[in-house]
């Protein structure tokens, strides 16, 4: 029998919850267990992952590593040499003060702190300055003290205590040689070189935390990418000072994640690798600070000089927010092409600052009110950079380039600062003037459409832009003081000065010095002298089976011509002509021992048709300026170790070429092509100074001419060896005068003299009409100078008196009437001088020629009919050109 027995619920719940609880229980440890599988494999997941990590941070790291360690071992910047150039000469009785003379000091390294530098240190007081060179000085140890009063130098005294005339004071830094094609320029500064101020603008508007972080800045560059998403755009950059670097060191400044990656990656090798000071320092050496010229300029230091022309020491507070301002973006800041943006920049720099703490609210205010001061804009007024050229060009053919570089040589040149300027500053005045009249030249009315359409459209001629040279000497010392290339070198760095061209007529004064020869090498009775007459009409030439027929500018010929006015008003058939009677041969002879290598002994030669640069014209044309004897042009004096050991010393070579007596000669016939010839707009120009030159085109212009201390060559033309259709007279003659005005502004050119004169050369008065001795009854005269015992010996009275015949003084003829120079004591009143043939003649020979019969006949005859006459000269000094022959 089956008993059923009831439990209380009390116990089955009891019961049923003990049974609960351990499955509760079983469950527990099923998700323990579980979670603890997951914890395992999360764990382990990311312990594969930071092995991954590091693995990957390792890999880059060690490569970069070895990328940082390449780059920064050794010399971390190319070393290169140093062009300096000639030193300032200082003179008792200069205008100069204390304060102008320290800041040369400054600028070319001396120092006033009692230690100085190894260039030299100095004592400034109110009205004296104790100079002592250094041992790294391009001149000796030698002091000197120079006082002041009233504004000029009152004295100079030597350092053991005599006096001086004159000091030379160091030469001033014009740049750094650039290696291979690396067109870019840095001067290399130290972090103690650098001012405070400088460091503190630079990192006030770059990195303000720069000597808080470790070459990473997380809460910048957190910044940076949450406004690269709210703009949509990767625009910010969030990069820390060592981050730039390493960008410009290592990487393209292309603007993606990975390079940012890689950046912070070298950052942080960099940060544990150097202190703040030498990244620092490294950033100040690197960083692109815009473009000059053709080069690219890095760093500050180079910037210093590029916008100030100052050493990085002198900058001010002003000056150190423009450089910080331009880093950002160096093209859109620059100064020069966008003042306001660069001044705004420097505002905010400035502002900058005083967040920081760097400067005071009224510093700020200060500096803010300073407008922009920058060095010239011109670079070829400071850089002088074709000349440079020019010397690394001489250098590399003594040395390597890599001795010159690495050695840091110290190379210094010949090259005046300040008549570099004035080169520059003539030539870029200058060729818009030419430039104009290339306009004109180009410029038509052309008539467009027919009928009632028809217009007159004003259309301009495309053709090549016109270049330019200019090369100026010490025609005494063959020094290359100031040389300019071309109008651009920016755009074009091909040094005209150097380029082959046809010479024209500046060759012409060769040709008559060949003449003028035969006074001193031949019988003195058969001398060609200035007063020789020269036949000026058509002629057909004949060398070998060669024909040579040259022609006169607008076809005028003037019949007997003296040697002297043919020169002077560049007549080709008179000058052809003198050639032919002196010798090609002897021409060519002289020519090339002056130093223009390309003639050959044709009759063209006579008319400049052979090549020649303006370098080498100018060292041509000392022959004449020197007293006969040649001077090469020389570029380098000295090239020294840093140290300022001597490596090499260069003087010019000498040569005489003609006997100094004929140079005198030369020297006054050139005069007369400035004073009433073809360059007499050199006089309407206003340089009003003695000189002498020659002007000369063929399908360029030029102009040859120099004073008692400086000679200068000017060229213009066209790459394309096209015709410029310019005279020398018009295109080249206005740039020589505009620079020497300019030049004689300058101290050490304003002294210049009248022509010397040496022992066996006489002045004498000659009479126009006959070229004879001038008499108190021969009113109209003129001065030239002979080789002493060709002169006239005859007077005007006796010839005069000799040229009248019986029918001449029955119908009062006064003798046949040569075309003859005026005076050489210049023109009056800034106007060409008077013609010989007076209104009345002129009128007198149209009467002539229409009287009929025997007696009339004879008349003309006696009286010089069908001979020509001295044409009228007034529009004659800067006609245009019209042929292809030179004048």
């Amino acid at each position: 029998m089956a008993i059923k027995i009831k439990i209380p619920s009390f116990f089955r719940n009891r019961n049923s919850g003990s049974k609960d609880a351990a499955a509760k229980s079983r469950s527990n440890a099923t998700g323990w267990r579980r979670y603890d599988r997951e914890m395992r494999i999360a764990i382990a997941a990311f312990i594969v992952l930071c092995l991954c990590f590091f693995s990957v941070f390792t890999f880059y790291y060690v490569k970069y590593q070895k990328i940082v360690d390449k780059r920064m071992s050794g010399q971390i910047f190319a070393p290169s040499a140093k062009i300096y150039a000639r030193p300032a000469e200082l003179d008792v009785g200069d205008k100069a003060s204390p304060i102008e003379i320290e800041a040369s000091l400054r600028h070319a390294g001396y120092a006033d702190d009692g230690k100085g530098s190894d260039i030299g240190r100095f004592e400034a007081s109110k009205n004296s300055i104790e100079i002592h060179p250094g041992p790294q000085s391009y001149h000796s140890s030698d002091s000197a003290t120079i006082y002041f009063a009233n504004g000029k130098i009152s004295r100079i005294a030597a350092g053991n205590g005599g006096d001086l005339s004159a000091y030379e004071l160091e030469p001033q830094l014009i740049t750094a040689l650039f290696q291979g094609e690396d067109r870019s320029k840095r001067q290399i500064v130290k972090f103690n070189d650098i001012p405070k101020m400088l460091v503190d603008a630079v990192l006030a508007i770059e990195d303000r935390r720069f000597f808080q972080h470790n070459g990473v800045n997380y809460y910048r560059l957190a910044e940076a990418g949450i406004a690269d998403v709210v703009h949509r755009r990767r625009g910010q950059g969030g990069s820390t000072l060592t981050m730039q670097l390493s960008r410009g060191f290592f990487l393209t400044p292309e603007k993606t994640v990975k390079r940012k990656l890689t950046e912070m990656m070298i950052a942080i090798e960099l940060e544990q690798r150097f202190s703040k000071q030498q990244i620092f320092e490294l950033y100040a050496n690197e960083v692109p600070m815009g473009q000059r010229g053709s080069f690219g300029i890095s760093g500050f230091g180079e910037a210093a000089r590029t916008y100030f022309n100052k050493d990085i020491k002198t900058l001010t507070l002003p000056e150190s927010a423009l450089l910080a301002g331009v880093i950002q973006r160096p093209s859109y800041l620059s100064p020069y092409r966008h003042p306001e943006r660069a001044l705004d920049r420097r505002n905010l720099v400035l502002d900058s600052m005083v967040e920081t703490g760097a400067i005071t609210r009224d510093q700020a205010d200060k500096a803010k009110a300073t407008p922009l001061k920058l060095a010239p804009p011109n670079v070829e007024a400071s850089d002088a950079p074709y000349f440079v050229d020019m010397v690394k060009d001489f250098l590399t053919a003594k040395y390597s380039e890599n001795e010159i570089n690495d050695n840091q040589y110290r190379i210094y040149t010949t090259v005046d600062p300040d008549l570099q300027k004035a080169a520059a500053d003539a030539v870029e005045m200058g060729i818009k003037g030419v430039d104009e009249q290339v306009l004109k030249l180009r410029t038509r009315k052309v008539k467009v459409g027919t009928g009632k359409n028809a217009k007159t459209e004003t259309q301009v001629k495309p053709g090549p832009e016109a270049q330019v040279a200019l090369v100026a000497i010490d025609p005494h010392t063959g020094e290359v003081l100031a040389l300019v290339g071309g109008r651009n070198y920016g755009m074009s760095q091909l040094n005209h000065a150097i380029a082959k061209r046809p010479t024209g007529s500046i060759f012409k004064p060769f040709v008559y010095a060949a003449a003028m020869n035969t006074a001193v090498t031949g019988d003195p009775a058969q001398a060609v002298t200035p007063a020789s007459l020269v036949d000026d009409a058509p002629t057909t030439f004949m060398y070998g089976d060669q024909i040579y027929e040259p022609r006169n500018y607008k076809a005028e010929y003037h019949g007997q011509v003296t040697a002297r006015y043919a020169l002077a008003m560049s007549l080709n058939n008179a000058t052809v002509k003198l050639a032919e009677q002196v010798g090609y041969d002897n021409v060519a002879n002289l020519a090339r021992s002056a130093g223009i290598v390309s003639v050959k002994a044709t009759p063209a030669m006579a008319l400049g048709a052979y090549d020649a640069t303006p370098i080498d014209m100018a060292g041509a044309y000392t022959v004449f300026a020197n007293s006969g004897t040649r001077i090469s042009p020389l570029m380098v004096k000295s090239v020294r170790t840093a140290k300022g050991d001597v490596v090499d010393n260069f003087q010019p070579e000498n040569r005489p070429v003609l006997d100094p007596r004929v140079a005198a000669v030369m020297t006054d016939m050139m005069q007369g092509v400035i004073n009433f010839g073809t360059a007499y707009d050199v006089r309407a120009k206003g340089f009003k100074a003695p000189a002498a030159g020659k002007t000369g085109t063929s399908h360029d212009a030029w102009f040859a001419g120099y004073s008692s201390n400086l000679l200068c060559i000017v060229w213009v033309g066209y790459d394309d060896y096209s015709d410029i259709k310019l005279s020398g007279a018009v295109a080249a003659a206005p740039v020589w005068a505009e620079f020497m005005k300019r030049a004689q502004k300058l101290p050490q050119y304003s002294d210049m003299k009248g022509f010397s004169q040496p022992s066996g050369v006489v002045q004498v008065e000659l009479d126009k009409v006959t070229n004879e001795l001038a008499t108190p009854s021969c009113p109209e005269t003129y001065t030239a100078s002979f080789v002493a015992g060709t002169e006239p010996k005859q007077t005007c009275d006796q010839a005069l008196g000799d040229r009248r015949g019986f029918f001449s003084k029955i119908f009062g003829g006064n003798g046949q009437q040569t075309v003859l120079p005026p005076s050489t004591n210049g023109p009056v009143n800034n106007m060409p001088p008077a013609q010989t043939t007076s209104a009345t003649q002129q009128q007198q020979a149209e009467q002539d020629k229409k009287k009929k019969g025997f007696f009339g006949r004879v008349a003309g005859f006696f009286k010089g009919d069908g001979k020509d006459q001295q044409p009228d000269q007034t529009n004659q000094t800067n006609p245009p050109n019209t042929n292809t022959n030179p004048r």
